[in-house]
C-alpha cells in the first residue's frame, strides 16, 4: 500500500499536461524568472489559488446582490455561508477522487503526457461507464450554459457603462472577444490572466464597497425581500449556482505540478472576467477528444478545432439574454448534480468497502477523521440539495424563467433596458 507521501511523489514523477516534471525543473533552474515562466507557465498551488479565486469572485459580485434582494439580508447571509461550506466540501471530495484515480493509474504505469484528465474520466475509472455518462452529460451542459451566462453578464454590465449600443450588439462583440480563449492551451497557461482577473474583480469589489459607504442608500429606499416564495427559492438557487465554479476542479488540479496540494486551496478560502475561459476550457478538451485532436501538439490546429464550441455558446446567449433567471435555472437543474450530488455519491461509493478505505490514497481530513462522519456529511448534502436545490429551486427557477420568456420573448434585443424617452412618449399617444 502506498503512503500519502509516496502517492504524491508518484504523481509528481509522472508527466502532467503538456510539460514533464523534468522540463519544469530544468526551466526553474535555468531561468526561474523568465518571461515565459512569469506570464505563461504555471502549475503551483498559488496558480491554482489564483485560478479558483478569479473564477469565483466574479460570480459572487454578479450574483449575490441580485440574490440578497430576493432573499433578504438574513437568509442571504446564512445561505451564502451554508452553500459556501457545502461547495468547498464537495470540491474537496472531487480533489480526493482525482488523486485516487491518478494514483491507481500510476500503479498501472499509465502516462498522461499530452492528455488532460477530466471529471468524467475520473468517474469512469472509479465507478464505471454509467457514472462517466452522467458526469459527462451534467458537467458539459453546465459548463456550456455557464459560458453562456458569462457572455450575457459581460454584455449586460458593459451596457450600463456605455448604452450607445444595445445588449445584443455587445453580446456579438464580447462573443468575438471570448472566442480568443481557444488559443490558450490549458489551465497551465492562465497564470497572468488569472492574476489580472483577480485584480480587476478585487478592485471592483472594493470600489462598490467604498462607494456604498460614502454615498449610502438612495433616499426612501425600502427593503422588501422576501416577497414571494418563487423569488425566495430563485434567490436561494442563485447562491447555489454561485459556488458552481467547482465544476472545473479536476482540470485545474491536472495543471498543477503537485495535485495533492489542491485540497488546501478550497479548505483555506471559500471566496474565489476570466470565468468564460475557465468554463469553456474543459469543453474544449472534451471536444478535442471527440474529434481525435486532443493529443495534437500544434496549438494552431487545436485552436481551429475548438472554434465550433464557441458558436453555440454565442447563439444561446443571444436567444436567452435573461441574466439572473438563467443563473437560477442552471443552478437548480445542473449545478445541483454536477457540483454537489454526483461528487458526494461518487465518494461514498468509491470508498464503500473496507479494502478501498484501507488503501485510499487520501485519508479523511484532520477535522473530520472518521469515515462514518464523512458518509453522514455526504448524505446530508445529497438530501438537502435534492429537496431544496433541485426540488423547490427547480420549481421556482423554471417558473421565473418561463415568465421572463413570456414577458420579453426570445432574442430580446435589450433585456430589461430602460425605454428611451422618445419611445416612452410615443406609447402614451
Amino acid at each position: 500500500m502506498l503512503t500519502q507521501k509516496q502517492t504524491e511523489e508518484a504523481i509528481v514523477s509522472n508527466e502532467t499536461g503538456h510539460e514533464t516534471r523534468e522540463e519544469h525543473e530544468d526551466e526553474s533552474q535555468q531561468s526561474m524568472f523568465s518571461i515565459k515562466s512569469i506570464l505563461w507557465h504555471g502549475g503551483s498551488a498559488w496558480d491554482a489559488w489564483f485560478s479558483c479565486a478569479s473564477n469565483q469572485v466574479a460570480q459572487v459580485l454578479l450574483t449575490l446582490p441580485y440574490s440578497f434582494s430576493q432573499l433578504g439580508m438574513l437568509s442571504g447571509i446564512l445561505l451564502q455561508v451554508l452553500y459556501g461550506l457545502m461547495g468547498s466540501w464537495t470540491a474537496y471530495l472531487i480533489s480526493v477522487l482525482y488523486v485516487e484515480y491518478r494514483s491507481r493509474k500510476e500503479k498501472e504505469n499509465v502516462s498522461f503526457k499530452n492528455h488532460v484528465i477530466q471529471w468524467f474520466e475520473v468517474l469512469d475509472g472509479l465507478l464505471g461507464p454509467y457514472w462517466k455518462a452522467a458526469g459527462l452529460a451534467f458537467n458539459c451542459t453546465f459548463l456550456l450554459f455557464g459560458s453562456v451566462i458569462q457572455l450575457i453578464a459581460c454584455a449586460s454590465n458593459i451596457y450600463y457603462i456605455n448604452d450607445k449600443l444595445d445588449k445584443r450588439t455587445w453580446t456579438y462583440i464580447f462573443g468575438a472577444c471570448c472566442a480568443t480563449t481557444v488559443f490558450i492551451p490549458s489551465f497551465h497557461n492562465y497564470r497572468i490572466w488569472s492574476f489580472i482577473g483577480l485584480g480587476m474583480t478585487t478592485y471592483t469589489a472594493w470600489y462598490m464597497a467604498i462607494a456604498a459607504l460614502i454615498h449610502g442608500q438612495a433616499e426612501g429606499v425600502t427593503h422588501s425581500g422576501p416577497t414571494k416564495l418563487v423569488l425566495y427559492f430563485t434567490g436561494a438557487t442563485n447562491i447555489l449556482y454561485t459556488f458552481g465554479g467547482h465544476a472545473v476542479t479536476v482540470e485545474i488540479m491536472h495543471a498543477m505540478w503537485k495535485p495533492q496540494k489542491f485540497k488546501y486551496i478550497y479548505l483555506l478560502a471559500t471566496l474565489y472576467f476570466i470565468t468564460f475561459g475557465f468554463a469553456c476550457t474543459p469543453l474544449y478538451f472534451v471536444w478535442e477528444k471527440v474529434i481525435g485532436m486532443h493529443d495534437t501538439r500544434s496549438i494552431c490546429l487545436r485552436s481551429l478545432a475548438r472554434l465550433p464550441v464557441v458558436i453555440p455558446i454565442w447563439f444561446l446567449a443571444i436567444i436567452f439574454p435573461f441574466f439572473g433567471p438563467i443563473n437560477s435555472a442552471v443552478g437548480a437543474l445542473l449545478v445541483t448534480f454536477t457540483v454537489y450530488v454526483i461528487p458526494a455519491l461518487a465518494h461514498m461509493l468509491t470508498y464503500r468497502t473496507a479494502s478501498a478505505r484501507q488503501s485510499a490514497a487520501e485519508k479523511p481530513p484532520f477535522f473530520l477523521p472518521s469515515w462514518t462522519a464523512m458518509y453522514a456529511v455526504n448524505a446530508v448534502i445529497v438530501v438537502w440539495v435534492l429537496v431544496i436545490g433541485f426540488g423547490f429551486g427547480g420549481w421556482a427557477s423554471m417558473t421565473n424563467f418561463i415568465r421572463q420568456i413570456n414577458t420579453f420573448g426570445l432574442f430580446a434585443k435589450c433585456y430589461q433596458c430602460k425605454v428611451p424617452p422618445a419611445a416612452a412618449g410615443a406609447e402614451h399617444h
